[in-house]
């Protein structure tokens, strides 16, 4: 059972990356970056925060809200004050859904009402305007799933790895990954040479960032390398919501 629900996932997988759900063509004037972080777990801007403010980066933190000032496996996660003082410095809260479930196994009536939760608690936050920025939980898309996301936000991101240059799909945006389990220093670098000399748009994405982070996360360290060797290749790093006209050519 186990093997054929691994099966299905992926096949459903493929089967959405197959479909355009926002097509769209980058613009190519000029390289641009964004550094994102999911779920939130706290450190993510107690920790994370502090090392994006040395080098001038605004974040996205896509936030579920079903995890406000909770302890998941160990794990805390963010408060209000958190999302109030984030906003405040001008970083960006996108929306991860309330209950962060895969998205393929909720039915029609479900996605939408986890939708609408998810973007009424983040409005408290964000002066009543609603998220414009979305991340696939887990980084599970159906075809289903992702028209109905493409229809709601500006742009949806995935966990596919990999840069975005020229034909995109802003319903699936890829990322390249700072998480402790796939951890590449070459293929980081690599991906910002790509993205500097193509003109293309580079997303980087983790969980939390501590000196002990989970398999998921990044530590101190590893973010301040990441955000450095942007920084040097003089790549502008943005939230996803100013990032993406940037990446347009609007």
């Amino acid at each position: 059972m186990a093997l054929a629900n691994l099966l299905k996932t992926k096949l459903t997988s493929l089967m959405a990356r197959s479909l355009a759900g926002r097509p769209a063509r980058l613009a190519g004037h000029r390289p641009v970056a964004s550094i994102t972080f999911d779920d939130f777990p706290k450190n993510a801007w107690v920790q994370g925060g502090p090392v994006l403010a040395r080098h001038g980066a605004r974040a996205t933190y896509y936030t579920a809200g079903g995890f406000c000032g909770r302890a998941v496996e160990g794990l805390q996660y963010y408060d209000g004050q958190d999302l109030s003082e984030l906003a405040a410095a001008g970083h960006e809260i996108g929306c991860h859904g309330f209950g962060h479930q895969p998205v393929p196994d909720l039915n029609a009536e479900e996605l939408a009402a986890d939708a609408a939760r998810n973007r009424e608690f983040l409005s408290t936050f964000m002066n009543g305007k609603a998220p414009v920025s979305y991340a696939f939980p887990f980084g599970r898309v159906s075809p289903r799933t992702k028209r109905f996301y493409a229809a709601q936000f500006q742009s949806a991101r995935g966990t596919h790895a990999g840069i975005n240059i020229g034909r995109v799909d802003l319903a699936q945006l890829n990322v390249i990954s700072l998480e402790m389990g796939g951890w590449n220093e070459k293929a980081i670098e690599t991906a910002i040479h790509r993205v500097l000399h193509s003109h293309g748009w580079l997303i980087l994405y983790t969980h939390d960032v501590s000196d002990t982070p989970t398999r998921f996360g990044t530590t101190p360290k590893r973010l301040d390398w990441a955000l450095g060797r942007v920084e040097a290749a003089r790549i502008e790093i943005l939230p996803m919501r100013e990032a993406l006209p940037v990446a347009l050519g609007l």
